[in-house]
Formats: C-alpha cells, structure tokens, sequence
C-alpha cells in the first residue's frame, strides 16, 4: 500500500473512523508499512530532526568521560567502561520522550484530522510512530558505541553480548515511548510535553546508577537509584559489554518494560481514540 492510498481524493466524502477490531491483520500490516514509510519520509525531508541523535551522544561522552571521568574513577578509560553501557538507557529516554513532542504538534498542525477520516486502525498510527522512532534509536545507538570505541572503549562481551545490550535497551525505551506519547496526547501544548518530560527524565537520569554508583550517594538517594529501572538497564548493560554476571537485571528490566507497557499503552490507544 503506497503513502499516497493514504489520502481521500479531493470531493470524495471522508471514510469513517475505523474500529481496530474490523480491520484485517494483512490489512493493518499494509497500513503500518505505509505509516512507517510516511514517518520515515519527513525524517529523510528533514534531515535536521536526526540531529539529536547523532551529536547528542557524542557529547555526552565528551563531557562526562573528559569532564567528570578523573574524578568518577581512577582513569578516564575505567570510567568510559562503566559509564558508555549506561548511556544505552539514557540515549533511549530521551528519544522516547522527544516522540510525545512530534505526536503532540501533530494534532496542533491537523495531521491527525487527515488520519481521522481514513479507513486505518487507530494503534496503526501510533505503531507507525514507535517503530520510526525504534530506526532512529539504533542509529543513536551505532553513533555512541562507534565514537566510544573511537575513544578507545572495549567491548569486552562480544558482538553477541553488545547486540543484546542494544536490544534490551530498545525493549525498554518501547515501553517508555507509550510513556511519552500519553504525555503528548494529554497536554495541550509541546512546550508542555517537553517540560513534563524533563521532570520525567531528569530524575531517573540522574537518580540513578549511569553516572556514579550508588555506594557513593546518600541513603535516601541510594534507596531510589537501586529501584529506578534504568539502574536496571545500565547494570545490565554494563555488565553484558564488559562480560560480567548479570544477576537479576536484565530480568528486572524485562519485567518493568512489561508493566509499564501493560499499563500505559492501553490508555495511550483509548485516548488516541478519543481525540480521533
């Protein structure tokens, strides 16, 4: 199905809502390839929206390994080992929370009126969305572990260990990406959305095991750094790239992304519905 079936004909009376339940799987999958594709086009139309993911992690391997590194731990190439895995989580948060922004001006600019009136599954759109934005995460990801390993970065597990790291990592900020498009459907305004999800981001960045370990922090902050989930997914990280036990964390991981799913994605859809 090309992009173009996706738009009504001048004159021709709009189509009514579509029900995801009466459309076909074949036929979703069609309308999910077309959507995607469309996601796809207006990143390569404008290719500064690419930006944040291919400068933002080099930056901050720059300044946390060479600003931070000689003081986090004994040499900055011990620090880069602990530190880069745990950028995995936090590169994929924040992409995750940029989609509640794009899906939020969406709706101001009318692109979502046009959806309205076509014969498409309403998790259509919003699956379309995840996955363009699952692309731009792996491209994130290849420019941070690349410049890492530029920098002198070992990947101590394998190819195999890092590829699951990045796909634990893509997991878990598909869960957070329902996250971010609830936030975008239920605020008026990108400003807003952007705002709520810095007050989301800030604190499970930092409160958490990325950038120091926790045995350094006082006790109030250990206790949430140890049950923040993207200490979860850096310790999982880590220890898969540098080809250390895993423990529970990867489990831990899995059992969040789960749940925040569960919880989250429903509503997300139920109120897609409702301002389509």
């Amino acid at each position: 199905m090309s992009t173009a079936t996706l738009n009504p004909a001048p004159g021709a009376a709009p189509a009514l809502p579509a029900d995801d339940t009466r459309i076909g799987l074949r036929a979703h999958l069609r309308h999910l390839g077309a959507l995607t594709r469309r996601n796809l086009m207006r990143i390569k139309a404008d290719p500064e929206s690419m930006l944040d993911a291919l400068l933002v992690p080099v930056i901050m391997i720059v300044l946390f390994v060479y600003v931070f590194g000689g003081a986090m731990a004994a040499d900055q190439h011990t620090y880069m080992q602990y530190m880069v895995p745990g950028l995995l989580g936090t590169t994929g948060l924040n992409l995750a929370m940029a989609l509640g922004t794009g899906l939020n001006t969406d709706f101001q600019t009318g692109v979502m009126d046009r959806f309205r009136t076509l014969p498409i599954g309403r998790s259509t759109v919003l699956l379309s969305k995840m996955i363009a934005e699952t692309l731009r995460a792996v491209v994130a990801f290849a420019v941070l572990i690349g410049f890492a390993m530029i920098l002198g970065m070992d990947i101590v597990g394998g190819p195999l260990k890092l590829l699951a790291a990045v796909g634990l990592s893509l997991v878990f900020g598909a869960s957070l990406m329902w996250v971010s498009m609830l936030l975008g459907m239920s605020l008026r305004s990108a400003q807003a959305v952007q705002g709520m999800s810095m007050l989301v981001m800030m604190p499970l960045q930092f409160g958490s095991s990325i950038f120091a370990r926790p045995s350094t922090m006082p006790g109030w902050l250990e206790a949430f750094t140890e049950h923040n989930p993207l200490s979860a997914l850096a310790d999982a990280c880590r220890a898969l790239i540098n080809d250390q036990p895993v423990g529970n964390s990867v489990l831990t991981v899995l059992i969040w992304a789960a749940a925040i799913t569960v919880v989250t994605a429903p509503l997300a859809v139920a109120r897609f519905r409702k301002r389509t």
